[in-house]
């Protein structure tokens, strides 16, 4: 298979999307499906979102929420952000330099607020359907980016990251993005790049033992080259949904996002949830480092029960 790679390592694994092994970055194409099931009726998403996903790797579905629900996420996501036993732990992420809470990961294992988000019919079906597949929580986090300093997340692809430094092995999860407040063109929206999810943008730079205690904060280690990206945006463009509370973006793990700085006085605050499938659980880094935390990257999956 082209741009295979073999470990070195006693398993022999076949890598199909190396990536921080050489000196200059390439772009290998996707060796997995986008759909993993065929839209048929009575499917939690309709037939035009399921064409619009396949194209461009996302998808927004504006105010997916009731608004009692979307008020209760609020109120949580502020008494997070407070709650001192909270701020301290591990799972808690600041801004580079200040004490400003950033992200806090494992939500649905910290909150019984977001864990009805994260176990709820509605956004597990999707997964299941989109991924063909009996779902687990491979990650889950609050995004806050507070006013005037919240900081940029740069242009990235979280398969990238979760194949190199926690062992996912093919493009089989999805991420969904909750709005909890309201993301416009001046609080540091996230920007997807319609149609990356096509191509693999490899990186270089071994990665560092525990690199995530910095790359939480500021990430050094997988990022896509400027050519590669120029390129990627020339063939697909910029889009950034935007709209107010209670809305759901779904995105593929491969679809190349990021976000800007918030130097408006208005805070962004997203919840995200990432959905893997069973059959694609975590094997061993590929970077042949130590697997990140479990609250990063969940290693012991509990499927979540089928509604069907």
């Amino acid at each position: 298979m082209p741009n295979a790679h073999v470990q070195t390592n006693s398993d022999q694994r076949i890598d199909r999307y190396p990536s921080r092994v050489a000196t200059v970055s390439e772009v290998i194409e996707r060796q997995d499906p986008v759909l993993y099931r065929h839209w048929s009726k009575g499917a939690p998403l309709s037939r035009s979102d399921c064409e619009y996903y396949q194209s461009n790797g996302f998808v927004f579905l504006e105010e997916f929420f009731e608004s009692d629900e979307v008020a209760a996420s609020q109120v949580e996501t502020e008494r997070l952000a407070q709650d001192i036993t909270i701020v301290g732990r591990d799972e808690t992420i600041t801004e580079p330099g200040s004490r400003t809470v950033r992200s806090i990961f494992d939500i649905h294992d910290l909150s019984p607020v977001f864990s009805t988000f994260a176990k709820g019919a509605r956004m597990a079906d999707i997964a299941r359907f989109l991924l063909d597949d009996d779902v687990y929580l491979h990650q889950s986090r609050l995004n806050y980016k507070p006013g005037f300093r919240g900081k940029e997340f740069y242009w990235h692809s979280d398969f990238e990251t979760w194949h190199v430094e926690d062992g996912m092995p093919r493009m089989r999860a999805v991420s969904m993005s909750i709005t909890l407040s309201e993301n416009n063109e001046f609080n540091g929206p996230l920007i997807l790049i319609p149609a990356s999810h096509y191509s693999y943008l490899t990186c270089v730079g071994r990665t560092p033992e525990d690199h995530y205690k910095q790359s939480l904060k500021k990430q050094d280690y997988g990022i896509p080259d400027d050519d590669s990206l120029a390129n990627l945006v020339s063939r697909g463009g910029l889009v950034a949904p935007k709209g107010g509370p209670g809305s759901l973006i779904i995105f593929d793990c491969n679809t190349m996002h990021g976000s800007n700085g918030n130097i408006s006085p208005f805070p962004r605050r997203n919840a995200f949830f990432v959905y893997n499938a069973l059959s694609n659980r975590l094997a061993p880094p590929y970077a042949g480092t130590k697997p990140r935390p479990d609250f990063i990257a969940h290693r012991d999956p509990s499927p979540f029960p089928s509604n069907d």
